[in-house]
């Protein structure tokens, strides 16, 4: 006796969880000391994010304005931002996430700054202080609470490059030094010292003035005791300056005239960079190595430039201890100007150094574990197709990785948990199609340079990410379609490894190759990528090949075109070791659409086909006999991807309307539509527990939809539960004459009708003098109601006044309610509503409260009266026709008696 299987639980609901959204695009980049959270700038506007979860904390109302400078305190307690308007604006950084529909506004602004564009500012060591930089040669510090300028500072020769406070934590080496200092650098290639004190070495003028870079210093950094600073520029070199000379008073030179001279700062290293020096630091792996005990020859440093690797230097032999970072492996003519470092970060508390890269990517180096310890990718373009990864299989859990294929020929490869990414280097242009296999451990992917290449993840679990092992090349044309075999066998080593993969191309070619001597999970991940041979090769469509798919037995392929057709291959491998070969054989083709399909997919379950086109229609196929089994319509423009779940009982489909929609097969009805997304969904991925759908489109916005139908069904048998409940007491409060609790109860619940019912039945006794609605119980109940109660009854008694058949109750309500209350009490209901909402809304005080309510009151009169009006006209024609109708009666009475009263007979 067969069993009796019971059928999956539709879906029909998803909620927006996360999102992978833009984090950054240009401009600067700040950290706070712990290396929590992080600043950045998104267009005109301010980004908080959280680093390990890499979600957004809260946003900073900006001035529509370019950020051109920003910095936080090193206490973490003030974010200070300058704008391209000149403006100052100084923010708290909250400590708990801020709702994203409210941006966090400055707690002081400052119009006008500067009178040219601010190009770098630092905090100091306290937090008390801001200095910053501009365009035209001056710098000014700033009391950050206070929001006034303590000192300007004048002389530079150009726009100022860099900024540092000196104010050493350990000056007993340095005599009695106990004043705090700044180091400028600017274009003309000088660094400059002020002093903060009062009006020492000549007041607002430069104690110092330092010559020895050839270009522009774009780094300054001094140690914890004050005594070194070390700077590197755009010249290729790094100088070491002794500080010392000017802390102590004791060593001084005399001048022509007889006074007494500071000495100058002394150049004591110039350690050659072989490259531009865009970011500097020094480094506090261990105290004593920055402490004038042991000199310069124990000073570490880092620098970042146009190689885009953080190099980590000694100051004794000028020789690089390790960089950090990957070299890169493709040169191109614009590859340098992507990689490089354009801003670097020290973080002592956790021992990383952060740097910020010109492609838009964040990356955090561990220099305890000497690799990247996290990377945030600031900007992913238009996405074009996305992937599940599981590559922790078979052990671990699946789904835990997510790749996208986006606008530039690097993959990007997400943890699902915390968003820490990595780029898979290899491909020359863009890739434009992706593919697991082995249940998502391994990932293929066709680019616009006319390869396919293999993926599998790292050995190494302190480097995670994924290397080629494979690649495949033949086609004349960009590869936009990849499809890996879903069955695995074993390899020669007793691991599972797919069989074969398919390609299709704008030649309109699909090619079969052959995976069996790939070595998947034993190959290192620096070693060459084996070549892939192909099988065959077959021209299967009249133009470009969109999309193909195989089918879970590994049996059949099928492949979508723009030629307007979705083709059915069977397929025939044979690996035994005397032969190798495959090929594919045309079983039937799929016409219908009447534009190209832009995606197939096989049921998991079924034997169904499913496809996309540009006609806006997704089609199910039979695949016996290759008919048109449903058809379903609700895209308003072309579906782009489309997918199975709940065992074939229900499809998800994108498109270029920017909504995902959630299809029941046999109803053939649009059950969801998820909203999400500005522009074309082109990415659609289902995770294998089909908990999770993740779409991507070319808003840069990755969207995870997480299924609540559940939650929904739950909430909706809660407040079901309660709605039961509550009448059951509505009608106790009737039945026991408690007016007051059953008015309010049916307020709360919303439910005017119920209302209309209470207040016709207490309307239809016999009105007495002391009573307006009917009963007196019910005038107190009018008369005391509270603000927001009020204003829902009126506003009901407005709907009901709107008919004629309800608007006896609610001329009667109004009139009691107008006669019990006096104008300036209902006005004040109508405020107290206002800043109900308002404080709702996140608005402790709002002004405009009194205002707003003011309106809504007007708005309602006015939508009374009307009515009100009609009501009247209508009430004094019926009693002018009663009139009439009285008058005719009795004249037709005066006619029919006689003079007697009697009725004349004749």
């Amino acid at each position: 006796m067969a069993v009796p299987t019971t059928r999956p639980k539709l879906r029909t609901a998803f909620k927006n969880a996360r999102k992978i959204s833009p984090l950054y695009t240009s401009g600067p980049v700040a950290v706070t000391p712990d290396g929590q959270k992080i600043v950045t700038c998104v267009g005109e506007e301010i980004l908080l994010t959280d680093v390990d979860s890499g979600t957004e904390i809260c946003r900073f109302l900006g001035d529509t304005q370019a950020i051109s400078s920003l910095c936080i305190t090193p206490s973490s307690t003030h974010l200070l931002v300058f704008t391209s308007s000149l403006s100052l604006r100084i923010f708290e950084l909250p400590k708990s996430p801020v709702p994203s529909h409210n941006a966090i506004s400055p707690i002081r602004v400052i119009a006008r700054a500067h009178d040219a564009p601010i190009h770098v500012c630092e905090s100091d060591p306290t937090s008390t202080y801001l200095a910053s930089g501009s365009a035209d040669g001056v710098v000014k510090v700033w009391d950050i609470l206070r929001g006034f300028v303590t000192h300007v500072f004048k002389g530079h020769g150009g726009v100022v490059s860099a900024l540092k406070f000196n104010y050493p934590q350990d000056s007993s080496s340095l005599g009695q030094q106990d004043s705090m200092q700044l180091i400028t650098a600017s274009v003309d290639t000088r660094i400059r010292i002020f002093e903060l004190g009062q009006n020492k070495s000549g007041g607002l003028k430069p104690v110092a003035i330092m010559e020895g870079h050839a270009s522009v210093p774009r780094g300054l950094d001094v140690s914890s005791d004050g005594r070194w600073l070390v700077s590197g520029g755009r010249d290729s070199v790094v100088l070491i300056w002794d500080l010392s000379p000017l802390f102590n008073t004791k060593t001084t030179e005399r001048s022509k005239k007889g006074k007494s001279k500071a000495v100058s700062p002394k150049l004591v290293k110039t350690l050659p960079i072989l490259e531009r020096v865009e970011a500097l630091g020094l480094l506090r792996l261990d105290e004593e190595s920055t402490s004038s005990a042991t000199g310069v020859n124990n000073l570490k440093f880092f620098t970042g430039g146009e190689s885009g690797l953080i190099k980590i230097w000694e100051a004794k032999e000028g020789t690089t201890l390790f960089s950090l970072g990957n070299e890169q492996t493709r040169i191109s003519d614009d590859s340098e100007e992507q990689r490089q470092i354009v801003h670097g970060i020290y973080l002592p508390q956790s021992s990383t150094v952060v740097s910020v890269h010109a492609d838009q990517n964040i990356l955090f180096h561990s220099l305890s574990t000497r690799h990247l310890s996290r990377q945030l990718i600031g900007f992913n373009d238009e996405i074009v197709d996305i992937t599940f990864l599981s590559p922790a299989l078979p052990q671990g859990p699946r789904d835990t990785h997510l790749a996208l294929a986006t606008n530039s020929s690097l993959i990007r490869v997400y943890s699902s948990k915390t968003l820490d990414a990595r780029l898979l280097e290899g491909h020359t242009d863009i890739v434009l199609a992706l593919d697991q296999g082995l249940d998502g451990r391994v990932l293929a992917s066709g680019s616009k340079d006319r390869s396919a290449r293999i993926w599998a993840p790292n050995h190494d679990e302190s480097d995670w990410g994924y290397h080629c092992v494979a690649i495949c090349e033949g086609h004349s044309e960009s590869v936009g379609a990849v499809a890996m075999s879903r069955k695995a066998p074993e390899d020669g080593n007793g691991l599972p490894s797919p069989a074969f993969m398919f390609t299709g191309s704008q030649d309109r070619t699909i090619k079969m190759w052959d995976l069996s001597e790939v070595e998947f999970f034993s190959k290192a991940h620096d070693s060459d990528p084996s070549r892939c041979k192909g099988l065959m090769t077959l021209k299967a469509h009249d133009k470009d090949i969109n999309s193909l798919d195989v089918s879970p037995n590994d049996r059949l392929l099928v492949s979508g075109s723009q030629d307007r057709t979705a083709k059915i291959w069977s397929i025939t491998y044979n690996s035994s070791q005397k032969s190798l070969s495959g090929s594919i054989t045309l079983l039937g083709v799929c016409k219908g659409h009447k534009r190209g399909v832009w995606t197939v997919r096989f049921g998991k379950e079924e034997r169904v086909l499913a496809t996309g086109s540009g006609d806006k229609t997704v089609k199910l196929w039979n695949i016996d006999d290759f008919s048109c089994v449903k058809t379903f319509e609700g895209h308003t423009n072309s579906v782009l991807r489309v997918d199975f779940l709940n065992a074939g009982m229900q499809m998800v489909s994108s498109a270029s309307d920017g909504l995902v929609k959630l299809w029941n097969v046999r109803e053939e009805e649009c059950v969801a539509t998820l909203d999400n997304h500005e522009d074309k969904v082109w990415a659609l991925a289902i995770s294998a527990d089909e908990k999770t759908i993740i779409s991507g489109a070319a808003d840069s916005v990755v969207t995870f939809w997480e299924d609540c139908t559940e939650e929904q069904e739950q909430e909706k048998e809660t407040l079901r539960e309660e709605m039961v409940l509550k009448e059951q007491d509505y009608h106790n409060y009737l039945s026991l004459n408690d007016y007051r609790k059953a008015i309010q109860l049916a307020l709360a619940m919303q439910q005017p009708g119920r209302l209309l019912s209470l207040f016709r039945d207490v309307g239809s006794r016999e009105l007495s003098s002391l009573s307006l609605s009917g009963d007196a119980a019910v005038d107190e109940v009018l008369r005391t109601l509270s603000g927001s109660d009020l204003t829902r009854l009126l506003r009901y008694a407005r709907d009901w006044n709107a008919n004629a058949r309800t608007s006896e109750v609610a001329q009667r309500v109004l009139f009691a309610i107008f006669k019990l209350r006096t104008a300036e009490n209902v006005t004040e209901c109508f405020t107290d509503e206002a800043a109900e909402l308002a404080l709702v809304g996140g608005e402790v005080n709002d002004p405009s409260a009194n205002l707003r309510g003011g309106n809504a009151l007007k708005e309602l009169i006015d939508s009374l009266v009307p009515y009100t009006e009609r009501h009247l006209a209508r009430m004094d024609k019926l009693l002018q026709e009663s009139y009439t109708v009285d008058y005719i009666l009795g004249e037709m009475d005066d006619g029919l008696l006689d003079e007697d009263g009697d009725l004349d007979m004749s």
